[in-house]
């Protein structure tokens, strides 16, 4: 859902006020008996305006729309090429986590056209059902971070055996964990026009903590404790062969939103102060970043096809 749609945060008006109490104090610093520096004073200056909520608005749902029917085609040629070349997946990209990945990435790409629907044109189907859209889209999101992670160093997929099986039913249950925290701070909001948003409580709430630690370790401190573990384990680098290189793609697309919510937390709440020029273009970065998360439903099935003909 890119960064929530006109969440425009309680963080903008704490820079504002913060922005005002500054310009205030250093007016006050300026003033002296001196006439000339009253005279200095530009009490004209535009304020501190981000405009990123109209831009995300009018951007989002189309970009949302165009992934979806790009991924919906992606997925389904890589389910045909599954179904039609089954003996020719072989680990690290065999054909019991490849099938598992496009699912995770069809089920993410499909609820697209309903976050679509909260940014862009209202969402009139109530709190319970928007906090089942974002439980199951992270859900997917978290179950394919996870796979990657296990195919990166685990030969359990080579085959459908009792041992894979037990560790998919892990994953997708692991998974649906991970997302519930996603589905309870997630919830409608806005008059008159409902949306439905992922980011309806406070940024120290518990419920908001225990999510954004989860995105965090998935999106940051997972990858770096694979990429650290194979250089170390000689075992891991024999294993990595281009379907596990092309499978990180996933890694590689969402790192980038992972610092952004570390960074947005710290801004949020002021452990870093942030500067007019932060509150007025973070928004921006923060929205690309998971503008190119949302891309790997549909670059993952095109690379892993190419990866499968290589």
């Amino acid at each position: 859902s890119l960064p929530d749609t006109c969440w425009c945060r309680s963080q903008s008006h704490s820079v504002v006020e913060s922005k005002t109490s500054l310009d205030f104090m250093e007016i006050m610093g300026n003033l002296s008996y001196d006439d000339s520096n009253l005279t200095s004073l530009d009490y004209d200056a535009a304020p501190c305006h981000n405009q990123y909520c109209p831009l995300f608005q009018r951007v989002a749902p189309a970009f949302l729309a165009i992934t979806c029917a790009a991924a919906g085609l992606g997925t389904g040629v890589l389910l045909v090429a599954l179904a039609k070349q089954p003996h020719t997946w072989g680990w690290p990209q065999s054909r019991v986590l490849v099938t598992q990945l496009a699912v995770g990435m069809g089920l993410f790409a499909a609820l697209l056209p309903a976050v679509a629907v909260g940014i862009g044109q209202g969402w009139q189907l109530g709190t319970e059902l928007c906090r089942l859209t974002h439980l199951l889209w992270h859900c997917s999101l978290f179950a394919q971070g996870l796979l990657v992670g296990s195919g990166s160093c685990s030969t359990a997929w080579c085959r459908w055996d009792s041992r894979s099986w037990r560790l998919t039913v892990a994953v997708w249950v692991g998974a649906l964990l991970l997302a519930t925290p996603a589905a309870l701070t997630s919830g409608t909001a806005g008059a008159p026009e409902t949306r439905c948003i992922r980011q309806s409580v406070d940024v120290l709430s518990p419920v908001y903590l225990l999510h954004l630690t989860f995105c965090l370790c998935l999106f940051l401190l997972l990858p770096a404790a694979l990429l650290v573990a194979t250089l170390v384990m000689p075992r891991l680098r024999v294993g990595w062969k281009p379907g596990i290189s092309v499978s990180w793609l996933f890694f590689a697309l969402w790192m980038p939103y992972g610092v952004g919510l570390a960074v947005d937390f710290l801004l949020q709440t002021q452990l870093v102060q942030p500067t007019c020029g932060t509150f007025k273009h973070f928004d921006y970065v923060l929205g690309l970043s998971e503008g190119l998360g949302v891309l790997h439903c549909c670059l993952g099935p095109l690379t892993l096809l190419t990866a499968w003909l290589c």
